[in-house]
């Protein structure tokens, strides 16, 4: 029996446009039409014995990653919240002091939310054989037996074989150049740094009181002076932002004198790119792999994926083709990487498409900005069967909200009244006002703002169901 941890706060900038600041890839269907990468991550555990996982995301990703975990019927996971993130050494000693708290020390399982793992009978025997060593007391890395001279990965060298079915590790890399990485294939005793871990909650904290006391200081005085809210476990944010920004890999795993690898061999990916992306997928005979409604004509070696209009290519080879409501990306696959410089370019042009699409999700349901000129915007909202808006009210703009479908129970100054289909009402500047949805189907409005100024900081909230105080 095991606690799976799982990390899920990164940001993803390399797959822009699908993956942004406020939607990063760990939350979106990339691999399985059916499962985002954190539910593929949750769902690859079934068939082993251990407890509810715990997951750690930035704080701008709490409802997302709760309504993610509640369509797996995980209500009651917790989640522990980073107001800033400080690497995967201060956010594991997060989770592994909360577990001490409430377990008899167990043993973690630590994964990232965005990795794809193939052959899962493959890595639930890696976790069997690193759950004995990690009984042991040993500190266990997953290193990933490489297929290719990989330059963007760190390495693992193997060194020599434990009792229990593992290797000691003899050394960790950095990233490598091009004829290191060969060199590291031709040896075969390198393998790839995975990024997971396994190991008992004391053993992680007491080698990191070791080589990293601040860090373990600074995190055990954040939970300590954190909040308990609902399944959201907030640490002390002024506290915790003053954590040393380290990777587990650097805290410990490298100075520890207890690190063993596992090796796996599972069809494993940090889908860190779009290439990867179209590595791991199942292509056509031309060496193409296309989501959404594609057409192509002398077409080769290309990913294509339209989300929400018809995209055709003619006589192109080796393309990243990938469109949104808002945005296209096209790129070399050889120049993928570079994609996070346009993501810089983005903010430094103070653009929005950076960090949201057009479609934005909240706690209640979803917003489509539909259409935006210098004095309205106009939206379709969609609101969750018993969700509410928060009590609100705006300084610059009135409202118009025509019901599509549904039923609204809107609160309007000091009258509450329902809205139903093919109706409206007008919500005035300056008044006090809600939106709910009563009924049993989701409720769908095309809201019309008008007014001197129309930023999703012009909310006054006075009343919220979602403990939001500002956005």
């Amino acid at each position: 029996m095991f606690l799976p941890v799982i990390l899920a706060g990164g940001s993803g900038t390399r797959l822009w446009p699908l993956s942004r600041q406020l939607n990063p890839k760990q939350f979106l269907p990339l691999v399985d039409e059916d499962l985002t990468m954190l539910q593929a991550t949750i769902k690859r555990l079934d068939g082993l014995e251990h407890v509810t996982p715990r997951l750690i995301c930035n704080e701008s990703h709490r409802f997302l990653a709760a309504e993610q975990l509640r369509q797996m019927g995980l209500e009651d996971a917790n989640i522990i919240l980073e107001s800033v993130g400080r690497n995967t050494a201060p956010a594991i000693a997060l989770a592994a002091l909360q577990a001490l708290a409430e377990q008899a020390d167990p043993i973690l399982l630590v994964l990232a939310a965005d990795h794809l793992i193939q052959d899962v009978d493959a890595f639930h025997q890696a976790i069997r054989t690193a759950l004995l060593l990690a009984e042991a007391g040993k500190l266990v890395t997953f290193a990933i037996t490489p297929t290719h001279p990989e330059t963007g990965y760190g390495y693992i060298q193997r060194g020599v074989p434990v009792e229990e079915g593992g290797f000691e590790v003899s050394r960790f890399v950095e990233k490598p150049d091009l004829m290191t990485a060969e060199s590291y294939l031709s040896q075969g005793d390198y393998f790839w740094n995975s990024g997971m871990f396994m190991f008992r909650a004391s053993r992680y904290i007491q080698e990191l009181e070791k080589f990293q006391p601040k860090i373990a200081s600074i995190c055990r005085d954040a939970l300590a002076n954190g909040q308990q809210d609902m399944h959201f476990t907030r640490v002390d944010s002024a506290i915790f932002s003053n954590s040393p920004d380290d990777s587990i890999d650097y805290a410990v795993m490298e100075k520890t004198k207890d690190a063993v690898m596992v090796p796996l061999s599972a069809g494993w990916s940090d889908i860190g790119s779009w290439t990867a992306l179209w590595e791991a997928g199942k292509k056509t005979a031309d060496g193409n792999l296309f989501k959404g409604d594609v057409l192509s004509e002398k077409t080769t070696g290309s990913y294509v994926h339209a989300t929400h209009r018809l995209v055709t290519t003619v006589g192109v080879k080796d393309l990243i083709i990938v469109e949104t409501k808002d945005a296209v990306l096209v790129a070399h696959k050889d120049e993928v990487q570079e994609v996070k410089k346009i993501v810089d370019q983005l903010k430094l042009s103070q653009r929005h498409e950076h960090a949201d699409h057009r479609e934005v999700y909240r706690p209640w349901g979803v917003y489509d900005s539909i259409d935006s000129g210098e004095r309205y915007q106009v939206k379709r909202i969609t609101v969750k069967p018993g969700a509410k808006l928060s009590v609100q009210m705006h300084h610059h703009r009135a409202e118009h909200w025509v019901v599509v479908s549904g039923t609204a129970r809107v609160t309007n100054g000091e009258k509450t009244y329902l809205v139903t289909e093919n109706q409206s009402t007008f919500i005035p500047i300056g008044q006090v006002h809600a939106l709910e949805n009563p009924g049993m189907i989701p409720l769908e409005l095309i809201e019309v703002q008008s007014g001197s100024y129309l930023g999703e900081d012009d909310i006054v909230r006075f009343e919220d169901i979602y403990g939001r105080v500002k956005g």
